[in-house]
């Protein structure tokens, strides 16, 4: 699976960065700031369309993939879930949509593009839970053929309205991204879809509420507040700076998506149905230091050849926007501690233990929103990284010693239940 997505990604790190590079030239780092602020929204949308109840598909699917009248528990809640999520969001986005132009944009311009994802918000929904059944199913080979394919055509859109529209068709065609990937689920996955789902059969009951409704918390946490933050502070750094520098950290973070997509999927489609089939603290710490070895090592000497080449990359891509190079060093040092701490997080989502997650994701947000906004008085754009890097140094001190506390309470309640007997 690691090797197929290294080939996968390794793909689409090419492409995207011939994407990032015409981008530049057509529409510069204050069109990409723009782009920045319509992908968080996209992913804000993203969670609130289906409620966040992904995780939660992941992981019941996993666990009852034999089980068809829990399945369909689940997926009637699921899908009730998500027509509630999408009618906020529709009639939020359409409805508010001059107000949510200038807050994103600086400008009311934007209005018709959020009006127009309203429309589509029903599809980012369904794309999303539907992405849950694949990673559920641990489908990784069908899951790396629907995320390459759709994400060839969504470039090949985007190229031809940037070339034809500028800023605005680029925009039109980012926003269609979740249409087309939603497609190819169809076209790939439909026929094990409506093995696993009997959509005849959906209810609109929701038997499975108070087991999804902590995975909505969670995912309100992070998926939701984290794209606010974003949105804020590159709203921040246009207004105290300038929206060339609000572009340059978008230009960053774009480039860190981008490899980190590669433990994303790992991620759903294996380190969290693996966790969640995990019962005692020795086998999880094997699993973990397993995970390590295969990717830490991948992933450590791929960002050091990105620091190494980081002005050969910003000369190819962003011509002239030299002050992106001191920011490489933060932002890969805090990916690289990110990606550790994520593997040991997955275990709060497999165990359902909300609190934990809850609580070590707001003070993650809240340290990366507060020390965004001290640091970037004394070290401009750059100061945005360096928070990011002491954002996630403290967040995986944190992760270990919850997951320290858990584990010991399960060993303690175990000893004491033996002298018991």
């Amino acid at each position: 699976m690691t090797s197929l997505n290294a080939v996968v990604v390794s793909i689409r790190l090419a492409i995207a960065f011939g994407m990032q590079r015409i981008m530049y030239e057509f529409i510069g780092a204050e069109g990409l700031y723009k782009v920045g602020q319509l992908r968080s929204l996209e992913q804000l949308l993203t969670s609130v369309t289906s409620m966040g109840v992904f995780n939660g598909v992941v992981k019941y699917l996993a666990e009852f993939k034999e089980d068809k009248p829990q399945l369909q528990k689940l997926f009637s809640s699921a899908f009730v879930f998500s027509v509630f999520g999408t009618t906020v969001a529709a009639l939020g986005l359409f409805f508010g949509a001059s107000y949510l132009s200038e807050y994103l944009f600086a400008t009311t311009e934007f209005t018709y593009l959020l009006k127009f994802i309203a429309v589509l918000t029903p599809a980012i929904a369904l794309q999303r839970i539907f992405d849950g059944v694949v990673n559920g199913l641990s489908q990784y080979k069908q899951y790396a053929k629907i995320q390459f394919v759709s994400y060839i055509i969504s470039t090949i859109l985007t190229l031809t309205c940037l070339y034809f529209y500028n800023l605005d068709g680029a925009l039109v065609a980012i926003a269609l991204a979740p249409v087309i990937q939603l497609g190819m689920i169809f076209v790939v996955f439909f026929k094990v879809l409506k093995e696993y789902i009997q959509f005849k059969e959906l209810s609109f009951k929701t038997p499975m509420a108070k087991s999804l409704l902590a995975f909505t918390l969670m995912s309100f946490v992070s998926s939701i507040l984290l794209p606010f933050v974003e949105i804020d502070l590159r709203s921040m750094i246009a207004e105290r700076i300038s929206e060339t520098d609000a572009g340059v950290w978008t230009n960053v973070t774009v480039l860190s998506k981008n490899y980190m997509v590669f433990s994303g999927s790992i991620f759903t489609l294996y380190v969290l149905p693996k966790f969640a089939s995990i019962h005692t603290g020795n086998e999880f710490k094997k699993e973990v230091f397993s995970i390590y070895k295969t990717l830490l090592p991948i992933f450590g000497l791929g960002m050091l050849v990105v620091y190494l080449l980081r002005n050969v990359l910003i000369e190819l891509l962003y011509p002239g926007l030299t002050e992106m190079a001191p920011l490489f060093k933060w932002q890969l040092m805090g990916d690289f501690i990110r990606l550790g701490s994520l593997v040991l997080a997955h275990q709060f989502l497999a165990k359902k233990m909300v609190r934990n997650y809850i609580f070590s994701e707001i003070i993650s947000i809240a340290l990366f929103f507060g020390l965004s906004y001290y640091f970037v008085t004394d070290y401009g754009v750059e100061g945005i990284v360096i928070a990011h890097f002491i954002r996630y140094a403290l967040y995986f001190l944190l992760v270990i010693f919850l997951l320290w506390r858990y584990f010991n309470n399960r060993r303690n309640k175990r000893l004491n239940a033996q002298k018991t007997d």
